[in-house]
C-alpha cells in the first residue's frame, strides 16, 4: 500500500464499495481515490483491471460515484431519484463496452474492450448500481446510522436491519463512543472512602 493513501473499504457489493471510496461524508471527508493511479488500484482489486487512467477519467469516476450515492440515498429513504444522478448512471452504463466472460473455473469475469478503457469499468459499476436501485437484487438499500458517515449500503442480512455500512469501522466506532459516554456517567468511588464505610459495616458508600 503506497504511503500516504488511506486504505480501501472493500465490500461484497460493487456499486456501494465504489461509493465507499469517499467516506465520512458528513464529517471530515476521506477521499480514497485521490489520484488516477489510486483509481487504477481500486479497479484492479475489484476485478476491473485497467493499465492507465487520466485525470479526466478520474473526474468521470467521481461523478459516477456521487451520482450512485445520491440515487441510492434517495432510494433508501424512498424519495424521488435525482434526475441528474439518473442521467449520469445511464450514460456511464451505455458508454461501457465490457463483456461478461466465463472462466474455466466456472466464475464470471469482466473483459474490457481495451486495457485503458476506464469507461468500460465504470459501465460495469453503473450497471451494478442500476440493478440495486431498481430493486432487482435480494436486499434493501439503507443508510449508515453513523452521523458522520450516512453512506448508502445494500443490506442483505436476513432481518434487513443492519445499522452500519461496515461493522469494523462505523459500527465499532459508535459502540466505543457509547461505551465511553456510559463510562463517564458512572460515578467513581474513592477507594479510601470504601475502606472507611466497610469499617463501619457498609460495603459501599450511600
Amino acid at each position: 500500500m503506497p504511503a500516504g493513501f488511506p486504505d480501501f473499504r472493500l465490500g461484497s457489493v460493487l456499486a456501494t464499495s465504489f461509493t465507499a471510496t469517499l467516506t465520512e461524508r458528513q464529517g471530515d471527508a476521506v477521499e480514497r481515490i485521490p489520484t488516477p493511479q489510486r483509481l487504477v488500484d481500486w479497479l484492479a482489486v475489484n476485478g476491473l483491471a485497467v493499465e492507465s487512467c487520466s485525470t479526466a477519467q478520474l473526474e468521470l469516476a467521481r461523478e459516477l460515484r456521487e451520482s450512485i450515492h445520491a440515487a441510492a440515498t434517495a432510494a433508501a429513504i424512498q424519495e424521488a431519484l435525482p434526475a441528474s444522478a439518473v442521467r449520469v448512471l445511464n450514460d456511464c452504463s451505455i458508454q461501457g463496452r465490457a463483456a461478461a466472460v466465463l472462466t474455466p473455473e466456472g466464475t464470471r469475469q469482466w473483459r474490457l474492450s481495451s486495457a485503458s478503457r476506464v469507461e468500460d469499468a465504470l459501465g460495469v459499476i453503473a450497471a451494478d448500481a442500476i440493478s440495486i436501485i431498481a430493486g432487482e437484487r435480494d436486499g434493501k438499500l439503507a443508510l449508515c446510522a453513523s452521523p458522520t458517515c450516512r453512506a448508502a449500503f445494500f443490506d442483505t442480512s436476513q432481518s434487513r436491519t443492519r445499522k452500519w455500512c461496515d461493522m469494523n469501522t462505523c459500527g465499532n466506532r459508535q459502540k466505543k463512543a457509547r461505551f465511553n459516554a456510559n463510562h463517564r456517567k458512572t460515578p467513581k468511588i474513592d477507594p479510601t472512602r470504601t475502606d472507611e464505610f466497610r469499617a463501619r459495616g457498609r460495603s459501599t458508600p450511600l
